[in-house]
């Protein structure tokens, strides 16, 4: 095999990660798995929740962190410090991509949002994953897998014929969602290499069930 043909496609681009439990870190753990430089930030103290969610563990580590955070690295930064946000502020000028799933305005409120980031960096792809998008009458509204699920009229069509709506078994809508983030994010890194600017993405997991 040659070394063109063996070289990753996203090798030599670098991903912010702050993303966290499923839907974040399955769009980071597709980008790190085509060769992105993945550095995954954080909270102090405990990370990741999914780093506890278990059984089964693995040396320690949740077997469900480990399935959805790997080919990354990581690190931990208080993002309310101003030592945290200097230390954020160096990735992101370094990074072609950052990936969120703050709850909509989270990242703002920290100082990180979309228009201060351009600002430093307007060749970075910055993409927002949301249960109902950054925008719009349910923009702040809490969003698990079964409650998108069943508002997206999923479970209507599982389970047993007459039968009560029943949830899939694996949560697809977190899963879904963080697959259409990853293609929007490599579609946008594509784009970029035409007009040498980066773009905003806004995912949400109930426009990628009901798609």
């Amino acid at each position: 095999m040659t070394e063109r043909a063996s070289r990753l496609p996203l090798e030599g681009i670098r991903v912010v990660d702050l993303t966290r439990v499923m839907t974040g870190p399955f769009c980071t753990m597709m980008l790190g798995d085509m060769g992105a430089d993945v550095i995954k930030v954080e909270i102090p103290g405990t990370g990741d929740d999914t780093r506890a969610w278990g059984p089964p563990f693995i040396d320690g580590e949740a077997a469900y962190f480990l399935s959805v955070n790997r080919n990354k690295r990581s690190l931990t930064l208080d993002l309310k410090s101003e030592l945290g946000k200097e230390a954020l502020w160096r990735l992101i000028e370094s990074a072609d991509v950052l990936v969120e799933n703050f709850s909509p305005g989270t990242i703002a409120r920290l100082g990180f949002g979309y228009e201060e980031v351009r600002a430093r960096n307007p060749k970075l792809v910055f993409a927002s994953i949301s249960g109902f998008g950054q925008t719009g009458p349910s923009a702040g509204r809490t969003a698990y897998d079964l409650i998108v699920q069943g508002m997206s009229g999923m479970m209507s069509i599982t389970g047993e014929k007459g039968g009560r709506p029943t949830k899939t078994g694996p949560p697809v809508a977190d899963i879904a969602a963080g697959m259409f983030a990853a293609f929007a994010v490599a579609s946008a890194l594509y784009g970029r290499e035409q007009t040498g600017e980066g773009t905003y993405i806004d995912v949400s997991m109930l426009g990628g069930q009901v798609a």
